[in-house]
């Protein structure tokens, strides 16, 4: 299948079932790049999503800008923002016309508090691999002490998460490069 056909169709799928916005897209567009498509293996995918949030702007296009300028240049690019925005332009015109129209509907209001929890399982999985991956890279005792002190700077200290990235991408940097030098 030609790339570009595969790219459109990653990110197109990916963003038309994606309810929920861009962290309910990335667990998608993750099965169509990395596990039907292997157009990337998943710790490649993982380090893209990493960056991906240090950057100001929404996920879904970050990554899709990124992958598919990597997979097919800059008609990849172009092709894979294409196929993550138009599901979106489509459905905010027709659907939330309609939302708004029945808003008042049980059946409306069920099926969006019912989105919200498929939205959050759906990231309560992707944590769950990502840090089975963590672990299995650093040990227990670094990726739980990582795991703690993040959930600490999030909740307590509400920290930007694009910061705690930012900090731990830095400290990732530093490191090696203190070790080589002592």
């Amino acid at each position: 299948m030609n790339r570009q056909w595969i790219l459109f169709l990653s990110f197109f799928r990916s963003n038309l079932l994606g309810f929920g916005g861009g962290p309910a897209v990335i667990p998608l567009v993750e099965n169509e790049i990395v596990k039907k498509y292997k157009l990337m293996d998943s710790d490649d995918f993982a380090n893209t999503l990493a960056i991906a949030n240090t950057l100001p702007g929404p996920i879904a296009t970050k990554m899709a800008g990124y992958i598919g300028y990597k997979y097919g240049g800059w008609i990849g690019c172009i092709n894979a923002l294409l196929a993550t925005v138009l599901p979106t332009v489509v459905a905010v015109i027709i659907l939330v016309g309609g939302l708004q129209k029945f808003q008042d509907y049980a059946f409306v209001q069920g099926m969006t508090k019912g989105v919200i929890i498929v939205v959050a399982a759906m990231m309560f999985s992707m944590m769950l691999e990502f840090l089975k991956k963590s672990q299995a890279k650093l040990g227990w005792k670094i990726g739980s002490t990582i795991l703690v002190l993040s959930l600490l700077a999030l909740f307590v200290l509400n920290i930007h998460p694009g910061i705690l990235i930012a900090g731990l991408l830095i400290t990732a940097f530093i490191l090696p490069i203190r070790k080589e030098v002592e």
